[in-house]
């Protein structure tokens, strides 16, 4: 049985989750939709490069809410070029934003060379540390989040153009800082894969408890075992969409 110590720690990281997965799976059918697989990791990527950047250059680290506006830039600027790319460069898109995550990486890397901490920096960014997320770490967020899904019921066409590269800049911005930078990847990408051959009714809302089931069961491994939080999700999630996307198969084969 878990202690009451630690259910007040995994409750608000499910939490964490559960905000994460709102909005995610929604943008990662859209990615799936256009093609643009590796969009959710480069902007995540440019994100924390902004975030690198506060960090090293410390009168900006010492600005209010710099390490949520400082990523917002570098993730908006990049969704802004990544939106001009997408008009005049449609058929390499896809190559394009790959050179972007390896670039913006590099960067990373080259900036914390000689940061002590640096390592530590690059790993929580990465990995993120959703166990040490608190309940006034979620209230900004949840706001967001919440502005952004009545603006999808009520103008559902908002994902179709331009405007999805902006808006899904500032929901990354946010995401990264609060689970880091492989389960904002996994979140997006692999709840809508898991359903993506699946054309059935109630698609997104099988979409989301693939995720709550990858979350809730990836927390619990983690807290089990002592494993690191970000792995084991991101290992329960990917579990759990290949046995989703067998069943859907197997349905599909015997109809």
């Amino acid at each position: 049985m878990l202690d009451t110590e630690l259910w007040s720690i995994l409750l608000p990281a499910f939490a964490a989750g559960l905000l994460v997965l709102s909005t995610h799976v929604v943008l990662g059918q859209q990615v799936l939709k256009r093609g643009i697989i590796f969009i959710d990791l480069a902007i995540a990527q440019i994100a924390a490069l902004g975030a690198i950047v506060a960090h090293i250059h410390h009168d900006i680290e010492a600005i209010a809410y710099s390490n949520f506006w400082m990523p917002a830039i570098f993730a908006l600027a990049g969704a802004g070029v990544i939106s001009w790319l997408a008009k005049h460069f449609e058929s390499e898109l896809e190559a394009f934003i790959g050179c972007f995550y390896v670039l913006s990486a590099v960067a990373a890397m080259l900036m914390l060379a000689n940061d002590p901490h640096g390592g530590e920096l690059l790993t929580q960014l990465m990995s993120g540390q959703i166990l040490w997320v608190s309940w006034s770490q979620l209230a900004f967020p949840a706001l967001i989040y919440a502005m952004l899904l009545a603006l999808l019921m009520w103008r559902s066409h908002v994902l179709n153009g331009s405007l999805f590269y902006f808006v899904f800049a500032i929901v990354i911005t946010l995401s990264v800082e609060l689970v880091g930078v492989y389960l904002v990847f996994s979140t997006l990408i692999l709840p809508a894969l898991a359903l993506n051959q699946y054309k059935g009714r109630g698609q997104l809302a099988w979409a989301y408890l693939v995720g709550i089931i990858g979350y809730c069961s990836g927390l619990m491994l983690s807290a089990s075992f002592d494993l690191p939080s970000g792995a084991a999700i991101v290992a329960t999630l990917a579990v759990t969409a290949l046995l989703c996307r067998i069943i859907v198969s197997k349905q599909d084969k015997s109809i």
